[in-house]
Parts: C-alpha cells; structure tokens; sequence
C-alpha cells in the first residue's frame, strides 16, 4: 500500500496546515460527485480521505510515522474514532441543546498562530539594548487571492455530503451526535476553481525581514511581543502575534543577578592588611575601587549604578566585587626573612602579659597578669 504521505503529496515534516490543503485540492478532484460512475476516482477519493485522517491526527501520525501501517493496526481509520471525537461531540451536542451555538466553522474569521523565534544576546548589548534585523519565515494571506483560496470570479461550491452545514450526524442510542464533514472538513463548502498560487488554501510560506529594536535591560527567559508579526488569520481573521524569546551567553569575567553583577578580584595578601587602591573591569571600562585595610577574603564591595539597567524603569544595579586573597609564592630570601620576622612579632604580641593595677583602699594597689 502507498504511504500516506505520497498519496497526499506531502512531504514528512509537513505542517497540519499544508496537509489540510492538499486533501482539499485532492478531494474534489476525486470526488464521487464530480466523477460518477468513475471506480478508479471513488477508491482514489477513499484513500486521500484516509490518508488525512491519519496525517491531520496527532496521534495517529507519530504511529504511523514510528511503526508504519502496522502501527495503525486496530484503530479505526474513518468515522467514529472513539474517546476523543465522543467528547468533542457532547461539547457540540450541549452546546446545540442549549442554544449556545454550534463551533464555527473552519470557513468563519480565524486568527492566525503565533509565533516564536529566539534571540541569543550578549551580557553588554543586554545592557545597553539592541537594533537588530531577524528573518522570520511566516504563512501570510495570498495576495493572489486575498486569502480567498480562489481563482479571480470563482465561487465556492456547497458540499453535498453535508447540504452546506459543515457537520454529520451520527444516532448513538438516545444521543445524536455531530461531527466535521469529512468531506469539506467542516467549511460547509468545496473550493471548484482553487488558486494556483496557494493550492486553495489562502495563505503561502514567506520570509521576512523584521527591524526590532530590543530595550535595555533584557534577561534570560524576557519575551518580547510583536503584534501582527505571527501567522496570517484564515477567513477574514488577524494575523497571530511573533514572541521573541532572549537568551543571555554566558560572560567570561561577569556573573549576573538580577540588575547586579558580580566579579571575583584577586588582591595580594600585603594589600589586604594594609589597604589599596585597584582598578576593576566594568561592562565598558574600568572603575577604581579603594580596598579598606584589614580586609578578608571573600569580603565583597559594591559599585553603586554600574550594573545593568532594570527592564521598567532603567534604574542600575551595582557592580559586586568579591575579593580572593592571593598568598606569595617564589619569596626572596629577603621576602621570606621579613615574613619570618613579622610572624615572630605577631607571636611575642601574643605572649605579652598585660598588667593591670585594681586599687584596694590601702593606696599599695594590687598586680594582676593575664
């Protein structure tokens, strides 16, 4: 047996909607009523129809995609499909029963899909904001027909199969329930003279270049919306919108949180304990930053406003320097021998006794030592 994708015309990776215009054009090829009495157009007609039913079914097109016929084994491939389509048709029936409304047909105002595409930036033009130019491939409303899907002064013909209603039913005991023509897949309508440009289905694939202008301040995980820039509406409907979605490359020297950033510096261990002046990277420069003397590692000092801006109102975070001590290595015989004699020093200040003197009223006073 044939694939269903050839029988289609398709191609593997086709979208839901490209499988939708092709059954189109192939069903009223082939259909009974425009072929009487012709066997080799009525089996053709059965097996595009199956062919959809299976390729437009989530699914049931990744089994048959994964395992082939034969992982469509025991399902029913046309009319009642079970769990699903019995739910869909209880929403329809008490929709009906209760004056709702039937669901809008395929033919009525649509809006079109929306879009996403992401956009990998730096942590500097987070910062500072980007003008940037993206290629967006998108399905856009067929300026041959306007989104019609017919050829100039064509007109589009009543489903027979459904008298015009879109919709079959079908008695299951005391329920009568409805679904989707199978035939003009619920428009009510066949396309007899479908536009060459779009196949009938109203839009094509297009690519286009956007001019977006990315605003300061940008994180991992911000969406940015541009309206209008998605999907073309089918039927009349607005187009969908296009999400761009940011992500921030990791920074050599920089770590981020928030509006903050944070830097590791490291500082001779003479500097620490009698203080210094240093000069530390920024996203642009360098800043200068005086270390207090007695300062220990791991001890972190802020650069007020040299952070990123904050997305809303621009106002900066800081820059967060955390300092790692640096001990010496390779000393001189010289480094080392004052080293040697500071840390005797530092010793013999430890084992100094302290003497104080309490008075106890007989004017000798007392001695004590700690």
């Amino acid at each position: 047996m044939k694939e269903y994708y050839e029988i289609l015309g398709v191609s593997r990776g086709a979208s839901l909607e490209e499988v939708k215009v092709s059954y189109r054009r192939l069903a009223l090829r082939y259909h009974p009523d425009k072929n009487p009495g012709d066997r080799e157009a009525e089996e053709q007609f059965k097996l595009v129809s199956e062919a959809y039913q299976v390729l437009s079914d989530t699914e049931k097109r990744q089994l048959y995609d994964l395992y082939g016929h034969a992982g469509l084994t025991g399902m029913d491939i046309g009319g009642f499909s079970g769990f699903e389509e019995i739910f869909g048709s209880f929403g329809e029936v008490f929709e009906e029963f209760f004056s709702f409304g039937s669901r809008p047909r395929d033919d009525r105002p649509q809006p079109g899909a929306d879009l996403r595409h992401r956009v990998v930036l730096t942590l500097e033009e987070a910062a500072t904001g980007l003008d940037t130019s993206l290629e967006v491939e998108r399905r856009v409303s067929c300026r041959g027909c306007g989104g019609s899907g017919l050829e100039p002064g064509a007109q589009r013909q009543i489903c027979p199969r459904c008298d015009g209603k879109g919709q079959l039913s079908q008695s299951r005991g005391l329920l009568k329930l409805y679904n989707n023509c199978p035939d003009c897949l619920g428009t009510g309508a066949f396309i007899t003279s479908p536009c060459l440009h779009c196949g009938g289905g109203g839009t094509v694939k297009e690519k286009k270049q956007l001019q977006v202008r990315i605003p300061p301040g940008v994180d991992t995980g911000t969406r940015l919306r541009l309206r209008g820039e998605g999907e073309a509406g089918t039927g009349g409907g607005p187009p969908g919108d296009l999400y761009l979605e940011v992500q921030i490359a990791p920074h050599d020297i920089f770590a981020r949180q928030g509006r903050d950033l944070y830097y590791k510096a490291r500082l001779p261990m003479v500097e620490a304990a009698l203080g210094a002046t240093i000069f530390v990277p920024t996203l642009n420069s360098r800043a200068r930053l005086e270390v207090p003397a007695g300062l220990q590692s791991g001890a972190c000092l802020r650069l007020p406003g040299l952070g990123l801006p904050g997305l809303k109102n621009q106002k900066r975070g800081d820059l967060v320097v955390e300092m790692t001590l640096e001990t010496p290595t390779n000393l001189t015989p010289q480094q080392k021998s004052l080293l040697e004699e500071f840390r005797r020093l530092q010793h013999e200040t430890k084992r100094q006794k302290k003497k104080v003197k309490v008075d106890d009223g007989s004017g000798e006073g007392m001695s004590f030592e700690f």
